[in-house]
């Protein structure tokens, strides 16, 4: 194993990440055949897919490399006494980062990050990575700083502009967060991603045509995808079209039984076309996938009250309003409670 894992070594000092990726893969190969275990070449296949922005390889590859506790303790040994020899290879800085990112140690991974950028001023993938540990700390403008800038050091880097897309979006800034998915469109236009989130960043704005267009081509692009239905069938509900919308909130929930919000949504569309039977099934069906899902509870108290059900209606009130986070929506099961005669706990 020591052969080919100085050719990795060479390839991760040189930041040469196709070469990387070719040699870990033969590693990788070789390894399966001779069904052996080390978990360091898998983690070097690992750093060349999230390089790539392969996010589905990268996970699979991850189960091999950083799952088992000595899994993690061999490949960050391997990679700290590497380093240790080459304690200014910014590569090296950067793969150590993305270890400790890796392996629940997000905060000790920053130093290394900024260690990497300063090493290597002209490359992307510190600032990148580093966005990536701020966001998911909920600094969202420090996030938002190291994506611009890893953005401005290459124009072409999909990756960081869907995610600084995303993060601008989270602060409602929409007006900034639609030219960083368009430009993501341009560079990749089969990415079924970004028309989708452009579709949703357009439907927030109002501007429901254009947003339409963009969800039709994402799922033309991914016909199965349960989300995109969803979406798809929230504009065409805001527009008032209820028979697409049903059609839509129904192929969400055929690509995903579990998707709970579509049968909730199918569920309150099927009770304004007075099909309470339907809906009723609509409205378990999103309990099934999540007992918590408030206003499908809130479906079925409504549905118990018309047929003057009270106490079965009271139950599933009382269920909703335990369940329910949103102020309004919560005042009004409140108030669908009291109308029914009881008081619930």
């Amino acid at each position: 194993m020591n052969q080919p894992l100085n050719q990795i070594e060479t390839a991760l000092l040189a930041g040469d990440w196709d070469r990387l990726g070719y040699e870990a893969g033969v590693s990788v190969r070789a390894l399966e055949a001779a069904d052996e275990k080390d978990p360091r070449p898998y983690f070097a296949l690992n750093v060349t897919h999230l390089i790539r922005g392969e996010f589905a390889d990268a996970w699979r590859v991850h189960a091999h490399a950083l799952q088992e506790t000595a899994d993690i303790e061999k490949v960050g040994e391997w990679v700290k006494a590497v380093l240790k020899q080459h304690p200014d290879n910014p590569y090296l800085n950067l793969v150590q980062g993305m270890f400790l990112a890796q392996s629940g140690q997000s905060e000790q991974s920053v130093v290394f990050y900024k260690e990497a950028a300063r090493l290597a001023p002209q490359s992307a993938y510190p600032h990148y990575f580093l966005a990536q540990i701020h966001e998911r700390a909920n600094h969202l403008e420090m996030a938002i700083k190291e994506y611009r800038e890893a953005v401005k050091l290459d124009p072409a880097f999909a990756a960081a502009r869907t995610n600084l897309g995303v993060a601008y979006q989270e602060q409602g800034r929409l007006e900034m967060a639609i030219p960083q998915y368009r430009e993501v469109i341009k560079l990749n236009p089969n990415d079924g991603v970004a028309h989708a989130n452009l579709g949703c960043a357009l439907a927030e704005q109002g501007k429901f045509e254009p947003a339409l267009q963009a969800y039709k081509e994402a799922l033309r692009l991914n016909p199965n995808d349960a989300e995109i239905h969803f979406a798809l069938g929230g504009v065409y509900e805001t527009k008032g079209r209820m028979d697409l919308a049903v059609k839509e909130y129904r192929a969400a929930t055929e690509a995903n039984p579990e998707l709970a919000p579509a049968h909730t949504a199918l569920g309150w569309l099927l009770m304004e076309q007075s099909r309470p039977s339907e809906a009723m099934e609509a409205f378990n069906r999103a309990v099934k996938a999540n007992p918590e899902e408030a206003q499908a509870l809130y479906g079925i108290g409504r549905i118990y009250a018309a047929k003057g059900k009270r106490e079965s209606a009271a139950e599933n009130f009382s269920k909703a309003i335990r369940f329910e986070k949103d102020p309004a929506k919560k005042n009004a099961i409140m108030n669908a409670l009291h109308a029914s005669g009881q008081t619930g706990d």
